[in-house]
């Protein structure tokens, strides 16, 4: 079955009072709307007919005006982790890896041509709804690049295969650039340069390390094996939701060539590999313990893409299952 999450569905319920509808208009739905703290996920044919209803009530446009009110949080886990993206185009990465933690139907591939890139969303709108969804994502993208970037970074173009609306004021305040309808394909393209654009935090993280090296250099100061262990962990832990860096990765993030890394891990009898497991580990366990994080949700943050790839390795790492861990006998 389709699923949309529940924090979507529940994101158009609430722009639409915002707008003046009140909670005697959702009586109807199939879901109470006094219920939705209960349950995880919608099917989607729900989700998009919802869409479908309140484009008729609020008028052309709700679709981008809802997208643009949408926070990095509104994605749950996925959300927090496009934070830790060390450029503005690794969100798309992560949402092709990852975006079934909110839904099945979406499905992203980024396109790089020349000096633009177009994001492409393969989602055919089989129904209205679908169409008024795919507006709200693209709409949703531009504000949380910007607020991943702080910058007013905007797309070039914009591009629906379905057909236009009556009134395209809402899509030309959310997009500020071309926006064609009846097209062959979804997408939303941006200049290629400005998805290589780093991203607030970490320009802040990198900044750190760096000049933390150049004091030390400048002082004379040998860093520790385990000082680098630790900033070594550090990063390691923030890029583990796009999958486990490779240590010429983390080397760059540091400012030395992935051979000195090596060597200065082993000074401390340390292995990058080991450090990689070893903060895996820390982490699954720490969210199992102190969360209620699912074990798809965990495997995610812990750099697999499937949980039972995740659940094989935690069983070779501690003897138990995930979820013999968390419930212990």
């Amino acid at each position: 079955m389709n699923y949309i999450s529940i924090s979507l569905y529940r994101k158009l319920i609430d722009h639409a009072l915002s707008e003046g509808m009140t909670p005697e208009d959702f009586k109807d739905l199939p879901i109470p709307v006094d219920s939705l703290d209960n349950i995880q996920a919608v099917p989607a044919d729900q989700f998009f007919e919802l869409h479908e209803m309140l484009d008729q009530a609020l008028g052309p446009g709700f679709s981008v005006r809802v997208g643009q009110q949408m926070k990095m949080d509104d994605y749950g886990v996925l959300g927090l982790s496009w934070k830790t993206c060390s450029k503005a185009g690794e969100i798309f990465e992560r949402c092709e890896r990852y975006f079934h933690l909110l839904s099945n139907t979406y499905v992203f591939k980024v396109e790089k041509e020349g000096e633009v890139s177009k994001v492409h969303l393969f989602r055919d709108a089989y129904r209205r709804g679908v169409g008024l969804s795919n507006e709200a994502t693209f709409s949703a993208t531009v504000v949380v690049l910007q607020a991943m970037t702080e910058t007013d970074m905007a797309p070039v173009g914009v591009s629906f295969k379905h057909g236009a609306p009556e009134n395209l004021e809402s899509y030309h305040e959310a997009f500020k650039c071309p926006i064609l309808f009846d097209q062959p394909h979804n997408y939303i393209a941006y200049k290629t340069a400005g998805l290589e654009t780093r991203t607030s935090k970490a320009d802040i993280s990198i900044n750190k390390f760096l000049v933390e090296r150049v004091e030390e250099e400048t002082r004379g100061i040998e860093i520790s094996s385990s000082r680098i262990a630790s900033d070594v962990e550090d990063i390691v832990k923030d890029a583990l939701p796009s999958g486990i860096p490779s240590i010429t990765q983390v080397g760059e993030h540091m400012g030395m060539s992935s051979r000195t890394l090596t060597r200065r891990l082993s000074e401390g009898g340390i292995t990058f590999r080991d450090l990689v497991r070893q903060t895996q580990e820390k982490i699954a366990k720490g969210l199992l313990s102190n969360t209620s994080d699912t074990v798809s949700e965990i495997a995610f943050q812990t750099g697999f893409s499937e949980q039972s790839a995740f659940s094989r390795a935690f069983k070779r790492w501690t003897g138990q299952s995930p979820l013999e861990y968390r419930n212990p006998q």
